[in-house]
């Protein structure tokens, strides 16, 4: 009944239309009011949980990509991208997905990628004789890959979510590899379709204009350096390298690009802070959330459940997959994460199962529910750039599930998929 209490409560408030974070919070509250459990217990959780150092990288990092969202980074990594594919069949596609790539280590946000990267490339794939829908699913599906690459702040949730066992500096590295493979999977669908439906080509850019491409944008691409060298390097805790990027992105942003004007700083910072405001209260709530997860036992239920079902990790991991497949299409990647990470954590470690592993594994498993109704926030927002309907994009993205599902069970069920990148260049 105790159990009931807290999930039964959670589901029936997020039916009512309350926001997760707020649910997590009431849920806890009701369930600590069942048991008995000082209400004060709760609320030293719910500060406890937002009070830690490293959460100050998900700020630091959230604001970086959004000053460089802004700040016409997109635009000038489409730019060079088209210099190395724009003139392949199909060479606007493949930019919007080498595009991605690029932007996806400075944004660390699949939302923010498609709103940064669509703008520009939805348009122009659209006037280039594209189809709005193929132009549309193509965006929405590269921008999976920053949920994977360095600065993804939900690896920062997750190592957060799992009581700050997990090293970040190794979910970032894990998450590279993973994020290439998806990127080269894309490719490969999106050159099959242009070579079938024939598709324009691009112009080759001449080496003079691809030089002065490439040096207006490498004051961007710095930005994937301080980030990766620095954390590598030893030189910047995660933490760190986030303030030190919001630094440099500010300085870039308005000293050398100047695309954006000082009157519209302080609707950006508005923006973030919303967005940051939402994240730290979905944390903190979480927090008690688990906390009340774990005085009712909930993960050793689970664990007993899971063992129950099969006792081989392989069917287990199938399972997960199957059942995160499912509750990523009603709720977004960030709380999904808060909850589900406690749940599984023992269960993975009953298993065997390195939480590295299967941390990209949840990732990538609920990026792609942000790719589907109903809910879907990055469909969302694509389908308001390409001015389509969900109804539409829905059926005519089903194509783009295929590589997105074989890279995930490839992910799945061949760890140094994951693990190799990280043991080799921070060691275990």
């Amino acid at each position: 009944m105790d159990v009931f209490i807290l999930i039964g409560s959670f589901t029936i408030v997020c039916l009512m239309g309350m926001p997760v974070a707020y649910a997590l919070g009431i849920a806890a509250i009701l369930a600590a009011l069942w048991i008995d459990l000082p209400l004060e217990a709760v609320m030293l959780k719910v500060s406890g949980g937002m009070s830690g150092f490293s959460l100050l990288a998900i700020p630091f990092f959230i604001l970086a990509g959004a000053i460089m969202a802004v700040g016409g980074m997109a635009e000038r990594l489409v730019n060079l991208a088209k210099v190395f594919v724009g003139f392949i069949r199909g060479g606007m596609a493949l930019v919007n997905i080498l595009a991605s790539t690029m932007f996806g280590c400075i944004s660390g946000s699949s939302v923010a990628d498609t709103a940064a990267v669509g703008s520009v490339m939805i348009p122009q794939m659209i006037k280039n004789g594209y189809p709005r829908l193929f132009a549309v699913n193509v965006t929405i599906s590269g921008s999976l890959q920053p949920l994977l690459v360095p600065p993804s702040h939900n690896m920062i949730i997750y190592s957060i979510a799992a009581g700050g066992t997990i090293s970040v500096a190794h979910l970032f590295m894990g998450g590279i590899i993973p994020a290439l493979l998806l990127g080269l999977s894309l490719i490969i669908l999106v050159l099959i379709i242009a070579y079938r439906d024939k598709f324009p080509k691009g112009d080759v850019i001449p080496l003079r204009q691809a030089l002065k491409i490439a040096v207006d944008a490498i004051w961007g691409m710095v930005t994937i350096g301080i980030i990766l060298g620095g954390i590598l390097s030893g030189v910047f805790t995660p933490t760190e390298a986030g303030a030190v990027a919001c630094v440099y992105a500010f300085f870039v942003t308005m000293f050398v690009y100047r695309d954006v004007k000082w009157s519209e700083l302080p609707k950006l910072i508005g923006r973030v802070v919303r967005t940051i405001g939402m994240v730290m209260i979905m944390i903190g709530f979480s927090i008690a959330f688990g906390y009340m997860m774990a005085i009712m036992r909930v993960p050793a239920m689970a664990t007993q459940f899971f063992v129950d079902i099969s006792s081989d990790k392989y069917m287990f991991l199938l399972w997960v997959n199957i059942l995160l497949l499912l509750l990523g299409t009603f709720m977004d990647l960030a709380p999904m994460l808060l909850i589900c990470t406690p749940i599984f954590l023992p269960v993975i470690k009953t298993f065997g199962i390195d939480p590295v592993h299967f941390g990209i594994i949840m990732i990538l498993n609920l990026g792609i529910g942000l790719l589907t109704p109903p809910v879907g926030p990055t469909m969302v927002v694509g389908c308001a750039i390409g001015r389509v309907s969900m109804e539409a994009v829905s059926r005519s993205i089903l194509i783009f599930y295929v590589p997105m599902i074989i890279v995930l069970l490839l992910v799945t069920y061949i760890p140094a998929l994951t693990l190799w990148l990280p043991s080799v260049v921070l060691g275990k």
